[in-house]
């Protein structure tokens, strides 16, 4: 009887994570030029979180960025690479740069929402190389965000191709960490129990 009521309360608090968690998707990155596509020694470092939010169909990018060798020429999110986490491939988001990404400059910050359903956020290249529509571009650019195949990086006169970049990668939400160490603890006193 306490077996069935454990995986039963396991059961509701995974239901639970899975709807709070709903909507809002964080994906973070460090941003160096060790990681750009030909890598480089600036000594530039940055820091870029997307958030998606799947309710209402929105992304915010907020980034900083400081110490570039030149001034800053375009920023957009890249997607999606051949194998995740490595190689480079074409713009995604809006050309030439994000709107209004602080341009000659060698450090500051950045934040902005986009409408995942709106044209005007993608890269027209991105939207007809993936279906022609914006639901299947942005279908594609989700898909390569939570497998680990897009990149944001920062471009400058300097570093044309990128000086700095980095895998946007997804965050566990605290709650969903908590549960899964409940869930993991619970199973080990079940274990306990038939030993």
């Amino acid at each position: 009887m306490k077996r069935l009521a454990l995986c039963v309360t396991s059961s509701l608090l995974l239901l639970c994570a899975g709807a709070a968690n709903a909507g809002l998707i964080r994906y973070s990155t460090s941003l160096n030029g060790a990681i750009e596509g030909t890598p480089n020694d600036s000594p530039a470092t940055g820091r870029a979180n997307v958030v998606i939010d799947d309710v209402a169909g929105t992304m915010t990018v907020n980034a900083t960025f400081a110490g570039l060798t030149a001034p800053t020429t375009a920023s957009h999110i890249h997607c999606c690479t051949a194998v995740p986490r490595e190689g480079t491939v074409g713009v995604a988001t809006s050309l030439p740069t994000f709107p209004a990404f602080p341009l000659g400059v060698t450090s500051g910050s950045y934040t902005e929402t986009f409408d995942l359903l709106n044209l005007a956020t993608y890269n027209p290249t991105f939207v007809t190389n993936n279906g022609g529509t914006v639901e299947s571009a942005q279908s594609a650019f989700l898909a390569g965000l939570a497998s680990g195949r897009a990149y944001l990086n920062i471009h400058t006169q300097a570093f044309p191709a990128g000086e700095i970049r980095g895998f946007l990668a997804e965050v566990p939400e605290p709650a969903s960490l908590a549960l899964f160490g409940l869930g993991a603890a619970g199973m080990a006193a079940l274990r306990r129990r038939r030993v």
